[in-house]
């Protein structure tokens, strides 16, 4: 088990990537504490790891509300003693062209994915900081480094979080704590569920490997940043597409 007894916080973990992170986690033998906006999602979470005979607790909570990220983490902190892991899963779309998109839409986007990250972050590290050692992961995406068209928004917050990585590598780096960004591609998520069936194929024809990918894969690859195999793995983005963009 490559993640024994890690303190893991998992934002987004209700649906999608971020459950099967949580899944891949406690299978791991970590210690999950899912965040999800819907209380109805922990719980399911939740149990489904238990069910697993796995190890999780759960907080509903607003990652864009610091207050409900601040007792969070501190009631980790009081329970375990420690907090390990934080993988910044938790994001949302609300996409339009830029003449069309409006205040709200960006406003939305950017206070999830890039305030989200933020808060979440600075409420752990002080506590990584003073146990000398940590990993904290931030989910980006392809979006994040080559753009998309209708994806003003999106794309700035994960250029945002690519920057947020590379900086705070450097600052958290000799205090013991890496920091490390995923780029997924195009993953088969509940968020995909509303996509005409042409326009999946078109995304499909567009990877090497002809399919989408799955959250399970994406886990995977949070599950080997998360553990000591990556030891030497600070400042990276890693790219987890298919191949769509060589």
């Amino acid at each position: 088990m490559r993640l024994k007894n890690k303190v893991s916080i998992i934002t987004g973990a209700a649906q999608g990537i971020g459950l099967a992170t949580a899944l891949k986690f406690a299978a791991e033998g970590a210690i999950v504490v899912v965040c999800d906006l819907r209380a109805d999602g922990v719980d399911a979470a939740v149990a489904a790891i238990h069910q697993a005979d796995g190890q999780a607790i759960g907080f509903a909570l607003n990652v864009t509300h610091r207050d409900e990220v601040d007792a969070m983490v501190a009631a980790v902190k009081a329970k375990f003693g420690r907090i390990d892991v934080l993988v910044n899963n938790a994001g949302i779309t609300k996409d339009a062209r830029l003449q069309k998109m409006t205040l709200d839409q960006f406003d939305a986007v950017i206070d999830v994915n890039l305030r989200g990250v933020f808060h979440a972050s600075q409420a752990v590290v002080d506590t990584m900081v003073a146990q000398g050692s940590g990993v904290i992961l931030n989910a980006s995406s392809v979006v994040g480094i080559y753009g998309n068209f209708g994806q003003t928004n999106y794309a700035a917050s994960k250029f945002g979080v690519i920057g947020f990585t590379k900086t705070w590598s450097r600052e958290l780096g000799p205090k013991g704590i890496r920091v490390n960004a995923v780029a997924p591609g195009f993953v088969e998520t509940p968020i995909l569920q509303t996509v005409p069936d042409k326009v999946l194929q078109h995304m499909r024809d567009q990877v090497p490997l002809h399919r989408l990918g799955k959250p399970e894969e994406i886990a995977a690859v949070y599950a080997f940043l998360a553990s000591d195999e990556a030891s030497y793995v600070n400042g990276a983005v890693l790219e987890v597409s298919g191949g769509m963009t060589v």
